[in-house]
């Protein structure tokens, strides 16, 4: 390790420490009663050393909620196929999404965006949106289905948007406004299942294509 290496390693644990203690205190306290003061005593570093690393604290949590979401990346999502069961890709869809809701990375970032948007629509824009870009792939799932006419869905963003509804009142807005544990695996199956049937069950043009 060369002698450059040391201060740099040392800048990275300070930011991190940073971070760290920032999201501590915007979970605890909320947004706008942080300062970058408590930030910088719940790290152990000094103001002008937290001032160093982000400009301001909406920076701050820009990189915090940045983090958080890469953190919390599920991987690329099953693409639709025209050979395979609709059930069977439908439930490997789900199972992603709820491992994804499942973890604690992710729900971090769900609060504090819901937190920081009561009071700043605007500030949580970002995440909203990528939020938003990481359900898409299930609206792409059942366009693709519908235009190999295995499905009987004039507005797929509408569906999807139903079948995310359907697994969120299980699995993610129950944990994140109200505190729940998270969903164990025989419970995510059980969601995941049931919502698929339901969804078919309106959708799916024939009983062959379940």
């Amino acid at each position: 390790m060369s002698s450059n290496d040391i201060p740099q390693r040392l800048t990275d644990r300070k930011r991190a420490a940073i971070m760290n203690a920032a999201v501590e205190e915007f979970i605890a306290a909320g947004y706008d009663a942080t300062s970058m003061d408590r930030i910088a005593a719940r790290a152990d570093v000094s103001k002008r050393t937290v001032y160093n690393h982000f400009p301001s604290k909406e920076a701050l949590f820009a990189a915090i909620l940045l983090r958080l979401w890469d953190e919390s990346d599920a991987g690329d999502a099953p693409a639709y196929s025209s050979s395979e069961p609709l059930r069977a890709q439908l439930l490997a869809l789900l199972a992603r999404k709820l491992r994804l809701m499942n973890d604690e990375s992710f729900l971090s970032v769900a609060r504090m965006a819901i937190s920081a948007g009561i009071h700043s629509p605007e500030r949580a824009r970002d995440i909203v949106a990528r939020i938003g870009e990481r359900e898409e792939d299930l609206t792409v799932w059942i366009r693709k289905a519908a235009a190999d006419g295995r499905l009987s869905v004039t507005d797929p963003v509408f569906a999807g948007q139903q079948l995310h509804g359907i697994v969120k009142g299980f699995a993610f807005w129950p944990q994140v406004a109200m505190g729940q544990p998270t969903l164990t695996k025989h419970e995510q199956k059980k969601v995941a299942e049931a919502a698929a049937d339901m969804f078919l069950a309106r959708y799916a043009r024939a009983a062959s294509d379940k």
